[in-house]
Parts: structure tokens; C-alpha cells; sequence
């Protein structure tokens, strides 16, 4: 049975006051991968500030928003959390996520955030 990762691209753009303006794009619509495999999502961003967090969430069929990573831009480290892990590439404002092992519950639409 396959493990479907589904994954939309969108665009959130915020604006908090004049000067701030961040923006994350995720470039794929939706992906397809076979359990065990390896699925990595890419997103890309903008910020103009210079502190900030990044973080990954999924939303599975049954609606609810789960909370999987996050990523400090002070940190050089990328950040991991079992399975889960980022490639986190502040020169060119990268950022994806890599799930190992994929299992089927990991079928879900998953979004990007600065």
C-alpha cells in the first residue's frame, strides 16, 4: 500500500507593520511515495528579518493541525525529530522537509511556516 504524502503549494504572505513582509512557497502540488521510502518536501521562503523560526505541520484526513519540526534561523544545526528532519539552507532561503521510513500515516497535506 503506497503512502501518499499529499502536498499542495500556496503562498502565505504576512505582513506585520510596514517593513516586515515574510513569504513561504512551496513549489510541489503533491507527491506519491511507497511505505519505507524517503519523501522530501521542498519549500522555499523570504523574510527580511534576521530571528526567525521556521516550522512544518501536516494536517492528516481527519482535519487537525499537528505541530512537526521547527527550525531557529540562529541555529547552523538542522534540526531532527525521529523520523522527521530539515535541510535548512539560509543562503538560498531553503527549507524541506525530509521524512525517513515512510509510513502510511503519514498521508497528509503539509505546510510550511515562518
Amino acid at each position: 500500500m503506497a503512502c501518499r504524502g499529499v502536498l499542495w503549494a500556496f503562498v502565505v504572505s504576512t505582513c506585520l507593520g510596514s517593513s516586515v513582509a515574510q513569504k513561504v512557497t512551496q513549489p510541489q502540488q503533491e507527491m506519491s511515495v511507497q511505505e519505507k521510502e524517503t519523501a522530501t518536501l521542498a519549500c522555499t521562503y523570504d523574510t527580511s528579518e534576521s530571528n526567525y523560526y521556521l516550522f512544518w505541520y501536516k494536517q492528516p484526513p481527519s482535519g487537525e493541525m499537528i505541530f512537526i519540526i521547527r527550525q531557529e534561523a540562529f541555529k547552523q544545526q538542522n534540526a531532527t525529530d525521529h523520523r522527521f528532519s530539515v535541510n535548512f539552507q539560509k543562503a538560498t532561503k531553503n527549507f524541506s522537509l525530509r521524512i525517513s521510513d515512510c509510513q502510511l500515516e503519514d498521508a497528509a497535506v503539509y505546510f510550511c511556516a515562518l
